[in-house]
């Protein structure tokens, strides 16, 4: 270049740099009317080129102008990226290239852009333009047309194959902008795209092509599952497409709108002025009539007025932004949403008021605990479950708040690139609701996990986009958010109960927020703290207000966000528990401000740390739930990079710095921390050490205890155990365990063991009567003793089955010839007692109930003598009619129903060649614990009454019961408390795998009651009976495969071979024949019999049999292969059922160490290591399904299975 072209290039730079950077409205065309110069395109030398770089430069430096200047950018934007897209048709390509280079550059850092109204609004009458010019004669003069609404003109080409190549381009670029901006902010896109028809004029409509192309792009990239996985993206696109939904709403847009211009038009001046306080009077009477419908209406109605009419009427506008709160409902929050977006693309004028009357709407429901602010409501634990009692919470209203947010997360993300008012009003919205207070009693469901982490990710993607400014009210801010991404974790984990399209939903919020707080580091380390001075927070003012539509009128959105960037920081600070702020903490260090960064830095980065650490904990596990057989379809993009970072090796150290910042932050977390992190020993070893160290802390927390109450501490006598008697009670089966081999005794503990068992209703604690009369072998303190005197005064139910289960474990033989050496003289003592203690009424309704039950159980004896066959049959009838039922009283087995009447006609005999069991009939009512014990107590003090009550009883049903004698039942009745305990928990967590957990009563040495499972017969007998296999049974039974009657009962066949299966697993319950699997009538499959398990098993205890039965008839019934959709579903309910049941795997292993000195023959020394081994405690959930899946593998179709049949076949005859 010469001396002269290079000072030429230098002047121009400097002049448009300088230009750039002091104009008031800074422009690009300057810049680029010098590359669209001919002679410097003509030019031979490239100074083109070279102007080309310079023209590079002062882009970067007009984008950096921008980026600072908050007042002017969202109006600059929108004229330079409207200029930007006409000179993307230039006549000369290479200006062409330029123009695409810059709005790509422009779009990157404000992306924004991409569904800004106007300029979307310009593109598509751009297309317009190009289109229309193919109508026009290329060989007459060519015309510069103008753009609508836009200063800027477009110079046509002067050949048709020229237009038509340069539509195509412009074309193709439009569909990837709007396909792009649906990926970015497909609801603000969409309204947008809604409204621009009613931009055009009617004349034009018919031909229009930026209208056909914006429907089409809606139609190719508007889908119900944005997210959608290859298993969802299968399907038709008449099934994914979310299109109805944008031309329903375009419809309504049109239909509302031309109701309120019909309105108008015939109104005169007077009644207009009226119209608007009816609309708002319609929707408040909506709300009031609790009404969706009709608020629906209401609500567009008052939209479309708000748009057609040119006037501001706060009134109007405040109804349309806060009337959704009265009703609370998905319906009406998703009405308001659609109108919301209306308004805010008509009505751009709006935009700040709508904004604060939205707020102030959010505002209302947290004030009103609504949503994801409700209180979280307490529900019995599925340990001490009892008749009547709650197992599963209230669903919690979630959806409104989801609905809403998805239209906030939009807003969010535009606001940060375009508008300081609108952030300073969102970051209001967040620290209004975002408490930063350990002590907040926020909802911690798993359901809200996505609603919560999306409401933080709003304020994480505010603090990343560097649009608020440095300063103590931005660290107030990150430690809001902070805050309660781990207050989430303060609470023990839970199974998600959500749907699978909302569980993925959730799993990708969660994922995105897990990705954002990643990237945090690098804003960690350039963040500075501000002046405690500082000037650029909100006024505690604006954070105390409550506005109402009074209020609201004489507060203009300016006024807010001008009110939020000069208050002072008292009530910012003010608002921080100095217990628990990182910024509080510090506060009294050196005043240095270098070493409170650093501080800062520092704190903040290990919080991020720790909570990334939980989230991904937290994302592992509703992976493996949300996919539990590890399906390649329902692989979620991202979750690799969430078992990297699980996978990374960590010091111990590092555990033990996490637990300390836990406890520092709430001492809650800390001790929920070792239940999420498994595989970390020194977690647990500093929250024990942090427990001893200050255990009022957490004293209100039960599932802390086991860190203070441990063998350690109690054979220490550790002075910190003093403090056990005031903590929170525990489950009971954790109270009994005090009283077993699992700790040495204690008068504190027995003192509270006690105490948390009184605090129970007595029907809690009924379940674990055999456990309580087991717990006086370690009583050394009378304390048990003490306690079944007092809880058999409290009911008589209980007393009655106490006395039962004492009776049982006097003797150690079924002869009643060899007593229990520890328990005999004991439990003979209590028998007495509590029998001694009973009077009045109490007295004769024991006396009738153990006489009843007397002659029920003598029958077995009469008949004893009689030989097998018709005369025993003859026997037990003529035994059974010789029985009158007395009033008020029940089965042993089903203390829950009343009997009314005896089948004089069901006796029937039991095999047995010394013993003489037999089953018997009854009607009975079922009532309730509760109400038969008070039912009972009426008729021992009138017995007049019962004739009085038979007319008041509800409906009534037949129950059949085993009497049997000569086999100890104790050890099914173990294996049947187990199996009630996981029927509670899958019914707490919503799972479908099912249970049926017949009733067991032990009453002497070697005899029980045995409820019959109703509707059910025997494999051996359906066997006997058509000779065939289980599936053409199940054929002949319900239809072909393809009928509705057949696939409800291999449903249920499912469900219930999921529950059993995992039930044998884990208790190793064997001699699985024929004999001793039933199906009842729906189809479910039913275990009874367990006489073998744990560490017992026929053949001289050698575990021949696999860990679940899976025959081939089974698997046939299941699709016939691993591959067929009903196995993979039991294989994902097994998973999910396992996943399930190990949080309670400590109560489990109690329940089972309690029996340990019964002497029943499953217990062979190992029980205890071996059942711990089984639930895996030490994997994660993700190793803990791939275990589960492996122990179904090792089990489908094993040849032992079948073998052990074959055995039972020639020894037993039970068929196969």
């Amino acid at each position: 270049l010469t001396f002269a072209q290079c000072t030429y290039l230098l002047s121009v730079y400097w002049l448009e740099t300088l230009r750039v950077e002091n104009s008031e409205e800074p422009s690009l065309e300057p810049i680029l009317s010098y590359l669209c110069d001919n002679a410097l395109q003509k030019d031979k030398s490239g100074i083109w080129q070279c102007v080309k770089c310079v023209a590079d430069q002062v882009f970067e430096k007009f984008r950096n102008v921008l980026f600072a200047h908050d007042e002017i950018r969202e109006k600059v934007l929108e004229s330079q990226a409207m200029l930007l897209l006409v000179y993307f048709n230039h006549i000369h390509k290479q200006i062409q290239l330029v123009a695409d280079q810059y709005l790509s550059q422009l779009v990157d850092k404000f992306p924004h852009l991409l569904w800004n109204r106007r300029v979307l609004w310009c593109m598509l009458d751009i297309l317009q333009l190009l289109a229309f010019s193919l109508t026009l004669d290329p060989n007459e003069e060519t015309p510069t047309l103008r753009v609508v609404s836009t200063p800027y003109t477009l110079q046509l080409m002067d050949s048709l194959p020229a237009r038509e190549s340069r539509l195509k381009d412009f074309a193709d670029r439009c569909q990837g902008i709007v396909n792009e901006a649906m990926k970015w902010a497909p609801r603000s896109t969409r309204s947008h795209l809604q409204e621009y028809p009613n931009q055009i004029p009617t004349q034009v409509l018919a031909h229009h092509s930026g209208l056909a192309l914006a429907f089409d792009s809606v139609v190719s990239s508007n889908t119900l599952y944005p997210n959608a996985l290859p298993s969802i993206s299968k399907r038709p696109n008449c099934v994914n497409s979310n299109t109805p939904r944008f031309v329903s709403v375009l419809c309504l847009r049109s239909k509302y709108a031309g109701e309120i211009s019909g309105m108008l038009s015939v109104l005169s001046e007077d009644e207009k002025a009226g119209l608007a306080d009816r609309l708002v009077k319609d929707v408040w009477d909506a709300c009031a009539e609790k009404s969706d419908a009709s608020h629906r209406g209401a609500l567009w109605r008052a939209t479309a007025y708000l748009i057609i009419c040119s006037d501001v009427n706060r009134k109007l506008l405040h109804a349309v932004a806060t009337s959704q709160v009265e009703l609370f409902t998905e319906y009406a929050v998703e009405t308001a949403v659609e109108c919301w977006q209306w308004v805010l693309t008509a009505r751009q004028d709006l935009e700040l008021c709508f904004i604060q009357e939205m707020v102030s709407a959010w505002q209302t429901t947290f004030e009103k605990k609504l949503g994801l602010f409700s209180d979280e409501v307490e529900t019995t634990i599925p340990l001490a479950a009892y008749d009547g009692c709650k197992l599963v919470s209230k669903p919690i209203q979630i959806a409104p708040h989801l609905i809403w947010l998805q239209l906030l997360s939009e807003m969010v993300d535009t606001a940060k690139y375009c508008n300081r008012d609108k952030v300073e009003m969102f970051c209001l919205l967040l620290h209004r609701c975002l408490p930063i207070s350990k002590n907040s009693k926020q909802n911690r469901q798993v359901s809200t996990v996505g609603c919560r982490f999306k409401l933080l990710q709003c304020g994480l993607s505010l603090l990343q986009g560097n649009t608020i400014p440095r300063s103590l009210a931005r660290n107030i801010l990150r430690e809001r958010i902070y805050s309660n991404a781990l207050d989430y974790f303060c609470g023990p984990p839970t199974c998600p109960n959500q749907s699978k399209e909302q569980l993925l939903d959730d799993i990708l919020i969660l994922l995105k927020f897990w990705q954002t707080m990643r990237s945090e580091k690098k804003h960690l380390v350039t963040s500075e703290v501000g002046e405690y001075d500082i000037t650029a927070v909100a006024s505690t003012q604006m954070l105390s207000v409550k506005q109402n539509v009074e209020t609201a009128s004489l507060i203009s959105a300016g006024d807010v966000a001008r009110s939020m960037s000069t208050g002072g920081t008292g009530g910012w600070y003010n608002t921080i528990p100095h217990s628990t702020s990182t910024l509080s903490k510090r506060s009294n260090r050196s005043k240095r401000l270098p070493y409170q960064k650093d501080s800062y830095d520092k704190d903040y980065m290990k919080k991020r740390n720790l909570i990334l650490e939980l989230l991904a904990v937290e994302l592992e596990f509703l992976i493996t739930w949300y996919n539990p057989i590890s399906l390649p379809d329902l692989a979620i993009p991202g979750e690799e990079q969430v078992n990297e970072w699980r996978a990374r090796p960590s010091k111990p150290n590092l555990w033990r710095d996490y637990a300390r910042l836990a406890w520092t932050y709430n001492p809650a977390l800390a001790v929920f921390l070792p239940l999420r992190i498994k595989s970390a020993d020194s977690i647990e070893e500093e929250v024990s050490r942090l427990v001893c160290a200050d255990p009022i802390a957490v004293s209100h927390i039960p599932e802390a205890l086991k860190y203070l109450c441990n063998t350690k501490n109690l054979l220490h006598e550790s002075p910190d155990l003093v403090y056990i008697l005031s903590w929170a009670p525990v489950n009971p089966i954790q109270a009994l365990s005090y009283f077993s081999r699992q700790y040495p005794s204690h008068p504190l503990t027995a003192q509270y063991a006690v105490k948390t068992l009184s605090s129970y209703q007595a029907e809690s604690v009924l379940p674990y009567i055999p456990q309580l009369v087991q717990a006086l072998r370690h009583d050394t303190m009378g304390y048990v003793a003490e306690f079944i005197k007092n809880i058999s005064k409290r009911s008589q139910i209980v007393a009655h089955q106490l006395i039962w289960n004492m009776q049982t474990n006097m003797f150690m033989d079924e002869d009643q010839q060899h007593r229990d050496p520890n328990l005999f003289d004991c439990l003979e003592a209590l028998s007495q007692n509590i029998i001694s203690s009973f009077s009045g009424a109490a007295k004769r309704f024991y006396e009738r109930e153990f006489d009843f039950f007397g002659k029920i159980t003598a029958v077995s004896g009469e008949i004893r003598s009689f030989p097998k066959g018709i005369e025993r049959k003859n026997a037990c009838l003529a035994a059974l009619k010789r029985i009158q039922v007395q009033p008020g009283c029940y089965l042993p087995s089903n203390p829950e129903a009343m009997v009314l009447d005896i089948d004089y006609n069901s006796g029937t005999p039991m095999q047995s060649a010394a013993k003489a069991p037999y089953l018997a009939r009854f009607r009975v009512y079922r009532c309730g614990i509760t109400e038969l014990e008070t039912r009972a107590m009426e008729v021992s003090n009138n017995p007049n009454s019962q004739e009085d009550a038979k007319m008041t009883l509800g409906v009534e049903s037949w129950q059949a019961a085993i009497f049997k004698v000569g086999d100890d039942v104790r050890q099914d009745i173990l294996a049947l408390q187990v199996i009630t305990i996981f029927k509670n928990i899958f019914q707490q967590v919503g799972l479908e795998p099912f249970l049926f957990p017949y009733r067991v009563v032990a009453t002497a040495p070697g005899c029980g009651v045995i409820e019959c499972v109703p509707n059910a017969k025997s494999r051996d007998q359906l066997g006997r009976q058509t000779d065939s296999g289980l599936y053409e049974y199940f054929l002949h039974q319900y239809g072909d495969e393809s009928s509705k009657e057949f696939q409800a009962a291999r449903a249920n066949f499912v469900k219930s071979m999921a529950a059993y299966s995992l039930i044998g697993y884990l208790l190793q319950i064997k001699d699985r024949h024929n004999g001793n699997i039933m199906i009842d009538k729906d189809g479910h499959v039913i275990h009874i019999d367990f006489g073998f398990m744990f560490e017992s098993s026929p053949g001289g205890n050698i575990g021949f049999e696999p860990d679940m039965k899976l025959t081939d008839e089974m698997v046939m019934i299941m699709g016939g292969k691993m591959e067929a959709p009903a196995f993979k579903w039991f294989c994902e309910l097994c998973v999910q059922a396992f996943l399930a049941v190990r949080p309670y795997q400590d109560a489990i292993v109690s329940l089972v160490s309690l029996m340990l000195d019964t002497g029943l023959p499953c217990f062979r020394g190992q029980t205890i290591n071996l059942l711990k081994q089984r639930f895996v405690a030490t994997k994660n959930n993700k190793e803990a399904a791939a275990h589960m899946l492996a122990v179904i593998r090792n089990s489908y179709q094993n040849f032992r299975t079948r073998t052990y049949d074959m055995i039972q076949y020639y020894q037993n005859q039970i068929p196969y």
